[in-house]
This record gives structure tokens, C-alpha cells and sequence, in this order.
């Protein structure tokens, strides 16, 4: 059992682990900032252009065999959740954009010439005097 629970804090402690942990946590609260924004402010601008249509109230009746009542297929529902897709993969996509610009820019700095060894910087002295 120690065995187990140091493999597990091992894995825990790794900083991929963490990240994704993370990600997954700050994901999940931006897909309900992006759901609200979809239900709450572009749905009703989009339903005064369509006559005031709410897509979440759009149902299709289908036939039910059995007899009875006739079982209600969600597409307004539907609609509504490939918007929300959209809109956060566009989200997603312009930040990661973002970020690689931004990582791009880091990147494209010139690294510093590594300073030559003393010896070799005492042999080059030596060259060049020699040749004069």
C-alpha cells in the first residue's frame, strides 16, 4: 500500500499532471462563461432577426408506436448546443493563436553567443599576434 501511494504521489506531483488539472478546471468555468454568452446574449439578438424564434423551444413531435403521446425530439436544443461548440472552439482556437504569436515572439530573440573558453579566447589572442 506505501508502494501504491508513492507511485501516486509521484504521479500527482508531476507538473503535467497539474497543468491538465488545471486546464480541465479553468475549461470547464470558460464553457459556462461561453454557454451563458450563447443562451443568454446572442440567442435573443439572433431570435429578434428570425421574429423572436427561440431555438431551444423548437421540438419534433415523433410518432410513437406504442400509441400515446408523441415523443419530443430536442432540435431547437440541438441548434443551440452546435452554437455553443462553435462559438468555444473559436474561442479556444484564437486564444491558442494568441499563444503561439506570443510564444513565437519569445522565440525569435536572438540567443546570446556563448562565451568562448578562456583557452580558446588566450590561442585566438596568440593567432592573431602572430600574424601581425
Amino acid at each position: 500500500m506505501k508502494k501504491f501511494l508513492s507511485e501516486f504521489k509521484t504521479f500527482i506531483a508531476r507538473g503535467n499532471v497539474m497543468d491538465m488539472a488545471v486546464g480541465v478546471i479553468v475549461g470547464g468555468a470558460f464553457s459556462t462563461i461561453v454557454n451563458s454568452f450563447i443562451n443568454d446574449l446572442m440567442m435573443p439578438v439572433l431570435g429578434i432577426f428570425l421574429g423572436g424564434v427561440d431555438f431551444s423551444s423548437w421540438v419534433i413531435g415523433l410518432p410513437n408506436l406504442f400509441g400515446g403521446e408523441p415523443i419530443p425530439m430536442n432540435l431547437g436544443a440541438f441548434i443551440n448546443n452546435v452554437v455553443n461548440f462553435i462559438v468555444l472552439a473559436l474561442c479556444v482556437f484564437v486564444m491558442i493563436r494568441a499563444l503561439n504569436r506570443f510564444k513565437k515572439k519569445e522565440e525569435e530573440k536572438p540567443a546570446e553567443p556563448p562565451k568562448p573558453d578562456p583557452q580558446v579566447e588566450l590561442l585566438t589572442e596568440i593567432r592573431d599576434l602572430l600574424k601581425k
